[in-house]
């Protein structure tokens, strides 16, 4: 009767559920743990203590070039990956993770099967795989963070260059969605080269979906003028494989304020999905892997750690036990411990924010640092958990620093030149000086009316004060004559802008100064002079620097004639709005004198 008994017990309905869900389990966290490793940021090798490659995740195929078939089996001692300097090190690593002990970071050049010398940053422990000890090493290429490294040490790379460094893609497409212009990033996360895709229509690689998607996020940038601070889709780059992207876009305009097209930045956030998607639930092969990587990990319910990774401890400077005691924002900087609060808030409210920024720390020892956080949320025993990747981004803020007070060192270093040509100019004629300085404030001004940018008001401003540098090729007694000028003599006066541009053409300067002093003299209808420019080939700085001179010249003393007037001045460029100055421009202007009260000075 008891052997009944147990054999009934163990056909149970209730048995075969449970041994059924621990067997769907099971199967479950090998396979969030295999797409873990598959959909890493980094590149992770598993090798023998030979050296013999067992194991390659996808990221490591796109750092060297060797597909996984080519790799497994293939020995990195006796393999061409490694340089002479690289063979050295990796034999020590060998030797350090024989005896138990991890290695890292560590950074060594790699070769890809191109022969393309690849710097990485790598790190190795041991791990249990396939039944042995093996050596588990992650791999990240740290290309861009040498040529980054570069650009800091050149500071004085102009901002174009600065654009074709950014890891993110930077366009430019009109009204339809045509590209106009992109940058280097941009055209190898879509996987076109620059001439493919200028000209090309972005629905080309979209599908039905994505296209409406982008669409919807676009029409919402017109209608409104707001900027889209970001969005995510998928795309499908030129081998057609569908990745993600994070997009922010905003709304260009001409000069009138009529839109033209849309420019934005672009983010490849593939990886970043695939490891939010396929998250593991395994808590014990989450840790073994979370203990692996170079970046914080870190877990907590409501304000609580309830898990953090050693790199995390390294960067705080607290231990687990330490964190676990703390609240979430402890260490947080006090400077930025409110915008961490409510970010943690509105996500766990489900609003939606960015991916990922930045903020600073104070870690144990005192020391402040930056740090870049990316969080999502998941339910970990059926208990709302924040789950979070904390890297210590201290030196890239330091050498973004750098940068910053090299280009305030330009900007200086034009100013002081300008000074010093207004110097000359005031010595030489100190009539043609004040009008200068009379002529550029009214610009900036007007150029603040319009609602233009900080930058280009600047360039007005410098531009401004030395529009007329070019006079000083002009024999004094005719700029200084009281009767009206000859022919010969007039056309000597109007080549004091070409004699600006060639004195200004090899100034170094974040402004095109030399050309805005070239055209201060055009006309919207190409009467003006030198070069008979019109309508859009003459720059909006010039359009505004040219009513700002014609109101100074004409509301002031000349040698040759008593002052007109202010209000024959504004007469002037009213009849003729439209036709010699700019509609925009002449409006600001009128409103400015006639509604504000402005006054020459």
């Amino acid at each position: 009767m008891m052997k009944k008994e147990k054999i009934s017990k163990a056909k149970s309905p209730e048995t075969v559920k449970k041994r059924k869900k621990a067997k769907d389990e099971l199967h479950e966290s090998d396979e969030l743990f295999r797409n873990f490793m598959e959909n890493a940021p980094d590149g992770v090798f598993i090798c023998d203590f030979n050296g013999t490659f067992l194991y390659g995740n996808r990221r490591s195929e796109k750092i060297i070039g060797y597909s996984r078939e080519e790799l497994i089996g293939k020995n990195l001692l006796e393999s061409n990956l490694l340089t002479e300097k690289g063979l050295k090190k990796a034999l020590q690593w060998l030797h350090e993770n024989m005896k138990g002990n991890p290695t890292g970071p560590d950074e060594i050049e790699l070769i890809s099967k191109e022969g393309r010398i690849i710097p990485v940053e790598i790190h190795t422990s041991v791990v249990q795989h396939m039944g042995q000890e093996t050596i588990l090493a992650f791999v990240r290429d740290i290309t861009q963070r040498k040529k980054s490294e570069e650009m800091i040490r050149q500071g004085e790379e102009k901002y174009r260059t600065i654009l074709e460094s950014f890891q993110e893609g930077y366009f430019e497409v009109d009204l339809k969605g045509n590209f106009t212009f992109c940058n280097d990033s941009m055209s190898r996360i879509i996987g076109y080269s620059k001439e493919e895709l200028l000209g090309m229509n972005y629905r080309v690689y979209e599908d039905e979906e994505t296209r409406k998607i982008i669409y919807q996020e676009f029409n919402k940038v017109y209608t409104t003028g707001e900027p889209c601070k970001g969005f995510d889709h998928p795309y499908i780059n030129k081998d057609g494989i569908k990745t993600y992207v994070e997009t922010s876009v905003i709304l260009q305009k001409d000069s009138s304020g009529k839109p033209t097209g849309f420019k934005g930045m672009v983010r490849d956030i593939t990886e970043r999905k695939e490891v939010e998607r396929k998250l593991m639930n395994s808590e014990e092969k989450f840790r073994m892997l979370a203990e692996s990587c170079s970046f914080g990990i870190g877990m907590h319910q409501g304000d609580r750690w309830i898990y953090a990774n050693r790199a995390a401890e390294d960067i705080s400077g607290y231990t687990q036990e330490e964190l676990f005691s703390m609240h979430f924002w402890d260490f947080v900087h006090p400077d930025y411990q409110e915008m961490v609060k409510q970010n943690a808030y509105n996500r766990q409210m489900g609003k939606i924010l960015p991916r990922d920024y930045d903020f600073k720390i104070i870690a144990k020892n005192g020391t402040e640092k930056w740090v870049n956080l990316t969080g999502n949320h998941i339910k970990y025993e059926d208990k709302p958990t924040a789950v979070v990747s904390v890297t210590d981004i201290t030196e890239r803020k330091h050498a973004e620093e750098k940068l910053q007070q090299t280009l305030e060192s330009l900007r200086k270093a034009v100013v002081t030149t300008v000074q010093v040509l207004v110097s000359a100019i005031e010595t030489r004629d100190t009539y043609t000086a004040g009008h200068q300085s009379r002529s550029a404030n009214l610009a900036c001004a007007i150029a603040i009316e319009m609602g233009l940018a900080q930058e280009k008001i600047e360039g007005i401003q410098m531009a401004g004060i030395i529009h007329d540098i070019g006079k000083l090729s002009i024999p004094g007694e005719i700029l200084s004559k009281s009767t009206k000028l000859k022919e010969i003599e007039f056309s000597l006066i109007k080549q004091h802008s070409r004699s600006g541009y060639e004195m200004l053409k090899n100034v170094e300067s974040p402004w095109p100064l030399a050309e805005i002093v070239y055209q201060h003299h055009e006309r919207m209808n190409g009467t003006g002079y030198p070069r008979n420019l019109k309508g859009d080939e003459i720059l909006m700085e010039s359009r505004i620097l040219a009513v700002a001179d014609v109101i100074e010249a004409m509301a002031s003393h000349r040698p040759y004639r008593p002052t007109l007037g202010i209000e024959a001045a504004l007469d002037e460029i009213e009849k003729n709005k439209g036709i010699l100055y700019d509609d925009a421009v002449v409006n600001a202007c009128l409103r400015l004198f006639r509604e504000k009260g402005y006054q020459l000075k």
